[in-house]
């Protein structure tokens, strides 16, 4: 029997800092989604003759901020270098950057990430870079008939940060993408979307295997894909005794495979030297404490709080702050409603599934905190049960109609006529006599008869109604036996 080959993840996640209105080098508006392409573009971002950066300080405010949430050691002085590579998605043939070797100072190294199970995984280094452009494929990236750019995108701010390969497994990197998006949600430096402002290069090794880049990965779910595809197909390999290259290699979401891209390049490669039109930058402590302390709530701090002021769960709290615009749904709703727990119940089952079945982020659900809370209140009202709450919600999931008004045209509104039930446990009783034996002889054999209730009104009838009215007739044949 072969061992099993442990298997080593890192992770380099990009993020852009979405709040900076402008460009890290030069005045460009950062507001380039959606425009038309090439547009958002000038003489410093695409490296013209005579051009020279100018430094966006809020920039290395943000990356301090970053930097103090995960708990990095902060540089007191920090450079830019350039990275030299020919690709058609950077405008110079450079990248503006910064290096960890060679007298090259990040902005940060160290600090970590909690996975929420007592594990964690070590940030090796913070860097501020540019973004390059985007490339778009006519057809598959293998066989594209043409390579199209973008270059609004070029000279975008960027945070890179890299771990060291404490990542045992695809479902590892899923959750650790999850608590960084989260975390620089709550810091509103990023809004964590992983289909444009989050991107993320995998770098994964089995054994003593070599070490393979994976780039091109757009969502949480497609990282545990081209993980898991990678694992598989490096086994595969290493079992045949042939061996893994070290290389860089293409996420294909459409036939969920990797393909190669090119030979991984080693550091040299990239020639690294100084940015010769900018300063180091000296990061004071005063500098330091001003960002500090105008910090918002981090998400541990609030699942501590969310557990403390509204008595939730430590899972459920866990859930809610691991999405911050979950998280502030679930305080919207807790504004016009008392029962927290309650609403944190529903958000982390039905809500999350409905949302995860529809393929919806958060922020295309259609339901809003007073839809939910409106639809909470007709529960307590009695005018719908708990099981036709479930089929209101995934109605304003998609519809974004108020539950009431659903409730009404649909005709979901809640049985409790006595008269109407007796006549139904009548019926039920006369064509079901068998299980009325059951039920007289064995109270678990009750839940048939109510189910069976429930069924025929379609799950509206009062439960509790139900449960008194079945639970009286039985009552009655059984005084009947015993008289006999």
């Amino acid at each position: 029997m072969k061992a099993t080959l442990e298997t080593k993840i890192g992770l380099e996640v990009h993020c852009q800092l979405t709040n900076l209105r402008s460009k890290l080098f030069c005045g460009c508006s950062a507001n380039y989604r959606g425009k038309e392409p090439n547009t958002h573009m000038c003489p410093v971002c695409l490296g013209l003759p005579g051009s020279l950066p100018v430094l966006n300080s809020k920039a290395i405010e943000d990356a301090i901020m970053i930097a103090s949430a995960l708990g990095a050691d902060i540089s007191s002085r920090t450079l830019f270098f350039r990275k030299n590579y020919f690709y058609p998605d950077m405008p110079k043939n450079f990248q503006i950057s910064q290096y960890d070797q060679a007298g090259g100072v990040p902005i940060a190294a160290g600090g970590s990430v909690s996975m929420g199970n007592g594990k964690k995984v070590r940030i090796r280094r913070i860097q501020i870079e540019e973004d390059p452009a985007k490339l778009s494929y006519e057809g598959t990236i293998d066989s594209a008939s043409a390579t199209l750019v973008d270059y609004n995108r070029a000279g975008i701010a960027l945070m890179e940060i890299v771990t060291e390969p404490d990542l045992e497994s695809p479902n590892d990197a899923r959750l650790f993408l999850q608590n960084l998006r989260s975390i620089l949600e709550h810091l509103g430096v990023s809004d964590g979307s992983l289909e444009g402002s989050m991107r993320c290069d995998a770098n994964i090794s089995l054994g003593e295997g070599r070490r393979v880049e994976i780039k091109n990965i757009s969502s949480f779910k497609e990282v545990e894909r081209a993980l898991n595809f990678e694992i598989a197909r490096q086994k595969s390999l290493l079992d045949r005794g042939a061996e893994v290259k070290m290389e860089t290699r293409h996420w294909d979401e459409l036939r969920r495979v990797t393909v190669s891209l090119r030979v991984k390049e080693e550091e040299h490669d990239y020639r690294y030297f100084p940015e010769p039109d900018l300063v180091p930058i000296a990061v004071t402590p005063e500098l330091i404490d001003k960002v500090k302390a105008n910090m918002p709530e981090l998400p541990e701090m609030r699942e501590e709080r969310f557990v403390e002021e509204y008595d939730l769960p430590h899972e459920v709290a866990q859930t809610l702050t691991g999405n911050k615009r979950l998280a502030d749904f679930f305080e919207d709703c807790v504004k016009s409603y008392p029962d927290a727990k309650k609403i944190g119940n529903w958000l982390v089952s039905d809500f999350l599934r409905y949302l995860y079945e529809a393929g919806l982020d958060i922020d295309e659900s259609r339901v809003t905190p007073d839809h939910l809370v409106k639809m909470l209140q007709l529960i307590d009202s009695g005018v719908i049960s708990g099981k036709i709450a479930k089929q209101v919600l995934k109605e304003m999931m998609t519809t974004g109609r108020l539950p009431d008004s659903i409730v009404e045209e649909k005709g979901l509104r809640r049985i409790s006529s006595r008269d109407y039930i007796e006549s139904e446990v009548e019926k039920i009783f006369k064509e079901l006599p068998q299980a009325v034996n059951d039920a007289l002889s064995d109270e678990k054999a009750v839940n048939y008869l109510i189910g069976e209730l429930m069924r025929r009104t379609s799950g509206k009838c009062d439960p509790t109604l139900a449960n008194e009215i079945v639970s009286s007739k039985l009552s009655k044949l059984k005084s009947k036996q015993t008289a006999a």
